[in-house]
Order: structure tokens, then C-alpha cells, then sequence
């Protein structure tokens, strides 16, 4: 069985913002996320990003925008993420769905296609409903809190994917 990383992605993998990050010219890599990566990486990770993209649901940008968000990312840190699975779906836009955070279905279509040890596997994101799509499905969670202030729900918190990437590799040494 192979052991995981999920990654949520804006706010942990790039800068989050107040609106929609779906331009590749507003996909901003934070230092440290492609380190942390390849940390990861070097460690027997598979990396997988689950994300929400409600931006999809709302008119605002295409499926086509989030992969073109996505290679960039793989361009810039050597292709190291393995897949990503995103949620193009908002309940006040076009339905309820399962595979939006915080359920957990993108997440366990990824344990199945992958055969993934849930045991030896991760959830890094920056929100709660990461951290609680993680523990539906029984993997262990990092919450990369951005300010002291927000309340940290996850196993282990982080102030970046640097930080949680350190902890996970340490973890699983």
C-alpha cells in the first residue's frame, strides 16, 4: 500500500486571496512550498491536491483555468504532485456534493485508485473543512494556521508547507 500527502491547495500551496485564484499570472508559489515538496517526496510520498473550486459553480473561471493553475505549479516545482482532484461544486450555485470539503469523497476516490494506507497518510491544508475531510477518512492532519488567531483543528499545526512537511517526514522517521 502506498502512503499520502493530500494537499489542499489555495493557502497552502499558493497565496491565497480574497477573490478566485485562477490566472497563472495571480498563482503565486509561496518560498518553501516546493522544498517542501520535494521533501515529501524524497520521503515516499504520493502527493495528491484535493480542492474546492466553487469558482467553477459560480461562472467565474473553467475547469480549463484550474489545470492551467495546475501545470504551472508542476512546471515550477518538476512535477512532483502526483494528481490532483478538484470539487467544482457550490450548494448555493449548482448542487450539494460529496466531493466538496469538508466530505471526503475526492479523498477516498484517491485512497482507492492509489491503494493508499490511510494509516501512514496526511492532510495538509489551511482551513478547517481540510482538516475535517481528513479525519472522515482517517488520516492524520496538519493545519498550516496563516494567523494565531484562527483556531487550529488539525493533529499538528504549521505556519507553512515547509513547517508541516518537516513534521510529517519527522513524524514518519
Amino acid at each position: 500500500m502506498a502512503k499520502c500527502v493530500f494537499l489542499d491547495r489555495d493557502g497552502v500551496l499558493n497565496e491565497d486571496r480574497t477573490d478566485y485564484v485562477y490566472r497563472v499570472e495571480d498563482f503565486v508559489i509561496p518560498d518553501g512550498v516546493v522544498e517542501g515538496l520535494r521533501q515529501l517526496k524524497a520521503a515516499g510520498y504520493l502527493l495528491i491536491v484535493i480542492t474546492n473550486q466553487a469558482g467553477i459553480a459560480k461562472g467565474l473561471y473553467t475547469r480549463d483555468d484550474v489545470m492551467r493553475c495546475h501545470n504551472y505549479l508542476q512546471e515550477q516545482c518538476g512535477h512532483l504532485i502526483d494528481d490532483i482532484y478538484y470539487s467544482p461544486h457550490h450548494p448555493d450555485y449548482d448542487t450539494r456534493s460529496l466531493t466538496r470539503k469538508p466530505d471526503s469523497l475526492l479523498l477516498e476516490k484517491a485512497i482507492a485508485k492509489y491503494n493508499i494506507d490511510v494509516n501512514q497518510s496526511w492532510m495538509i491544508g489551511d482551513a478547517p473543512r481540510d482538516m475535517y475531510a481528513g479525519k472522515r477518512v482517517g488520516v492524520r492532519t496538519v493545519h498550516v494556521r496563516h494567523t494565531p488567531t484562527q483556531p487550529a483543528v488539525g493533529d499538528w499545526e504549521a505556519q507553512s508547507l515547509l513547517d508541516a512537511s518537516k513534521r510529517v517526514v519527522d513524524t514518519a522517521s
